[in-house]
């Protein structure tokens, strides 16, 4: 019994070692999809965008006297600079609408979105004379494309047709003294991941602020340098997010990151690292039903049973990027059990086939993996798979004479009771 334990230990060990290297060849294929996937990603639909708000500045030139000598002539020229000033902006009222559209290329889902953005920007002219202000735009990603571009003021078409480079479009409008206008911005895009819309560059101030983000998903994210909402209701299969502030000054962003599908790889990977572990309680369900039934099993059984849970991780890794990861796992599973039955039912018999093997399979092979699925419920699921197991275990060999099985002599006999010898005596 001892060499025989120690043949399936070898098997065990070995088999483990497989599928720990599935596992990695798994992830590395994930890992290298994505370098050269998200980049074409990007291409085709927009990389994560990141909206900045616009900047403002009021310019004047201001003369200055210079004096220069050349071969001992002196000359005095006049010159001017331009000086720039930065405006802050009075008001913000910015609206921005995200629809979800995930899109899968080879073992990893990819979220992306579309965006309709709108703002509406307070600006005036603090000064007692007419100034010329600068207004520009940032373009929130630089692989994006844009469509219905508008930029205004007061409802009325750029009085100056403004330009896009460098990554913004800017124009210029003169203001009158104290004169107050309403720049008004907006598009439609696609991007990737999540969207942004940056308060400033590091500690910024805002005044009078709203940024209202309606989606058409429930399954919302804020990241942890984003800014959470301070208000949100929920709508036809969405949010409507509300950020709301008087005077802010603040650090962080306002971000919000579009939910993930399972991530066929990643979740491949991770489930044939765990695979060990479900073929452990396996073997010993069946060793100890094998005790129990006194069926006689072989090192060699176990050698196929453990190939045949094998072939579940191993066909599940190579499906998941051609068909949907809940069909890849139900046809992984259907075939695993069938080759599992199918061999213990020709080498055993059928009724202990179906009935043992085929519900222990199942348990720790198909429900353990299934698991995975579900974040934060696969370590509670193997935790009460092994109490259940250690329960039936318990329960199946507690009259089993231990000693005879591994060949230690006889076993030992029970104690005699006091009324017992009484009547003896």
């Amino acid at each position: 019994m001892i060499r025989r334990l120690f043949a399936i230990a070898f098997i065990y060990a070995c088999t483990a070692i497989a599928w720990w290297i599935l596992a990695g060849v798994t992830g590395s294929r994930t890992h290298q999809a994505d370098q050269g996937l998200r980049s074409r990603v990007e291409q085709l639909w927009g990389a994560p965008q990141v909206q900045a708000p616009p900047s403002v500045a009021a310019v004047r030139h201001e003369t200055s006297q210079v004096e220069t000598e050349v071969n001992g002539v002196k000359t005095r020229n006049t010159v001017s600079k331009r000086v720039a000033e930065p405006l802050a902006i009075e008001a913000s009222d910015v609206r921005a609408a995200l629809a979800l559209e995930h899109r899968q290329k080879g073992l990893l889902w990819y979220s992306t979105y579309g965006v309709r953005f709108d703002a509406a920007y307070t600006l005036s002219n603090p000064h007692r004379e007419r100034r010329v202000v600068e207004i520009a735009l940032p373009f929130p990603a630089q692989r994006a494309v844009f469509d219905d571009l508008r930029f205004e003021v007061d409802g009325k078409p750029w009085l100056q047709l403004p330009t896009a480079k460098d990554g913004r479009i800017a124009g210029s409008i003169e203001l009158a003294p104290e004169e107050q206008v309403v720049l008004r911005a907006g598009y439609r895009s696609q991007g990737l991941g999540r969207w942004t819309y940056a308060l400033g560059s590091g500690v910024s101030e805002v005044r009078n602020f709203r940024l209202a983000i309606t989606t058409d998903f429930r399954d919302i994210d804020f990241p942890e340098d984003g800014m959470s909402p301070t208000r949100r209701q929920a709508v036809d299969g969405g949010w409507h997010l509300v950020w709301e502030f008087r005077r802010l000054v603040a650090g962080v962003d306002i971000a919000l990151a579009m939910p993930e599908k399972l991530q066929p790889g990643p979740l491949a990977a991770e489930i044939a690292s765990f695979a060990p572990v479900s073929l452990f309680f396996f073997i010993v369900v069946l060793l100890a039903l094998g005790i129990v039934r006194g069926i006689d099993f072989h090192p060699m059984h176990f050698f196929f049973l453990a190939a045949a849970f094998f072939s579940f991780h191993l066909l599940f890794a190579y499906l998941a990027d051609q068909v949907s990861i809940h069909l890849a796992f139900g046809t992984a599973a259907a075939v695993s059990l069938f080759l599992t039955l199918s061999y213990l039912r020709a080498a055993i018999g059928g009724s202990y086939a179906f009935l043992a093997a085929g519900a222990a399979q199942l348990l720790y092979l198909v429900l353990f993996s299934y698991a995975f699925f579900f974040k934060g419920l696969t370590g509670l699921a193997v935790t009460l798979g092994a109490v259940l197991t250690l329960f039936v275990l318990m329960q199946l060999t507690a009259r089993v004479d231990w000693r005879a099985v591994f060949g230690g002599g006889a076993a030992a006999k029970p104690p005699q009771t006091e009324s017992g010898a009484l009547e003896r005596g």
